[in-house]
C-alpha cells in the first residue's frame, strides 16, 4: 500500500493553504479521480500522490501498455491504481473518460498528457459529451506566500471573450469554487482598466450591468462591486485614495477578468513573478474538470483535484 504523503512532495511549507485543501479524505467518502490519457510523467507522479495523500481513487484512462512501461522506467509503483486501458490515442481516451462520468464510474476528471482543447472537445460535445444547462467556466485559487487567503480568478482558461450572459454564469461558477474554498460569502470584484464606467470599455459596462443585477437579486450570495481596477479591487489603501466605497474595493476575494487573455496573463504574472501557486478547476459540466498544465507543480496538481471534488455538490445559491 501507499505510505504517506511527505511534506516535501507537496510544498506544506511554502503553500499551507493549498495544502489544506488536500487534507485526507475518510475511506469510505473517497471518490474516483479520472486521470485522462496519463502518458506523461507528472500524470503518474500526481496519481501517485492523490493515492498517497489518501484525497481520492485515482483511475488512469489510456492506453496501458505505454503508461505501465513508463511507470517501469520512472520507478512508480501503478500496482494498486486501476488502470481503464484504451486505445494509444488521445481523443479516444477523453472520449472513453466521458463516458465513464457519464456512468457515475468516475467523479472527477483531471488533464493527462493530452491538450486542452482534446479534453474540452469531447467534454463539450453536444452528443456524448457532459454538457448541462450551465455554462461551463475555470477558475483558479492562487496563494501567494506569505497570504492569509487564497484569491480566486476567472475565467482565465475557458472562455475568450465572455458577454455579459457568459459573465453571470462566470461568477456564479467562482462562487461554487470560493465555497469549495471555505469562503461563504465571497466578495466578487468585477475588473477593467479603470474603476470608472465608461461608454467606450464594454468590461466598464458588463460590470456596472451585474453590479446592477446582483444589487436587484438576480445574482445572490456574495457582495459584488465593478468596475474596479486591480490596485482598488485588492489593495484597500487604493481605495482608500481612490474614494471608493463598498463591501468589496480592497478585500475581494474573487477577480472577474473582462476576458481569458488579461486573466491568462494576470494568473501567470502572479505565479512567475509572485511566487504563487495555484489550483484550478473547471465547473459547469457533470463533473469538474482539472485542467492542469503540463508546467504546473505537483502540489498544484493535487490540489486542483482536491479542490475539484470540494465542489461536488456545492451550489452558487448555497450558503
Amino acid at each position: 500500500m501507499y505510505a504517506p504523503t511527505t511534506t516535501s512532495e507537496l510544498r506544506r511549507d511554502a503553500y499551507p493553504l493549498l495544502q489544506h485543501l488536500c487534507a485526507p479524505v475518510p475511506m469510505h467518502a473517497r471518490r474516483k479521480v479520472g486521470i485522462v490519457y496519463p502518458t506523461d510523467l507528472a500524470s503518474l507522479q500526481a496519481a501517485v500522490a492523490i493515492a498517497r495523500a489518501q484525497l481520492g481513487v485515482p483511475v488512469l484512462i489510456g492506453p496501458r501498455e505505454p503508461i505501465e512501461a513508463l511507470a517501469r522506467t520512472s520507478s512508480l509503483e501503478l500496482a494498486a491504481i486501476e488502470i481503464e486501458d484504451t486505445a494509444d490515442d488521445p481523443r479516444i481516451a477523453a472520449t472513453h473518460a466521458c463516458t465513464l462520468a457519464k456512468e457515475k464510474r468516475v467523479d472527477i476528471l483531471m488533464k493527462g498528457g493530452l491538450h486542452t482543447d482534446e479534453l474540452m472537445h469531447a467534454v463539450l460535445e453536444r452528443d456524448g459529451g457532459l454538457r448541462t444547462r450551465q455554462r461551463v467556466s475555470h477558475t483558479f485559487a492562487i496563494e501567494l506566500p506569505g497570504s492569509d487567503a487564497l484569491l480566486l480568478l476567472s475565467d482565465c482558461a475557458v472562455n475568450i471573450q465572455p458577454d455579459l450572459a457568459t459573465k453571470r454564469s462566470i461568477i456564479e461558477n467562482a462562487m461554487t469554487v470560493a465555497r469549495a474554498a471555505g469562503v461563504a460569502e465571497p466578495r466578487i470584484g468585477i475588473l477593467s482598466a479603470t474603476e470608472s464606467v465608461l461608454p467606450g470599455m464594454q468590461s466598464t459596462l458588463d460590470a456596472a450591468a451585474l453590479r446592477t443585477m446582483a444589487a436587484r437579486g438576480q445574482i445572490r450570495g456574495a457582495r459584488l462591486d465593478g468596475p474596479l481596477a486591480l490596485d482598488n479591487a485588492v489593495s484597500p489603501r487604493s481605495a482608500q485614495a481612490k474614494k471608493i466605497i463598498s463591501d468589496v474595493a480592497g478585500h475581494a476575494d474573487v477577480l472577474i477578468m473582462p476576458n481569458l487573455e488579461a486573466g491568462n496573463i494576470l494568473y501567470k504574472s502572479l505565479i512567475y513573478f509572485g511566487g504563487a501557486d495555484c489550483a484550478g478547476i473547471v465547473i459547469g459540466a457533470r463533473v469538474p474538470v482539472a485542467l492542469t498544465s503540463r508546467a504546473e507543480s505537483l502540489l498544484s496538481r493535487v490540489a486542483s483535484v482536491a479542490l475539484g471534488l470540494r465542489t461536488l455538490g456545492i451550489t452558487a445559491s448555497d450558503g
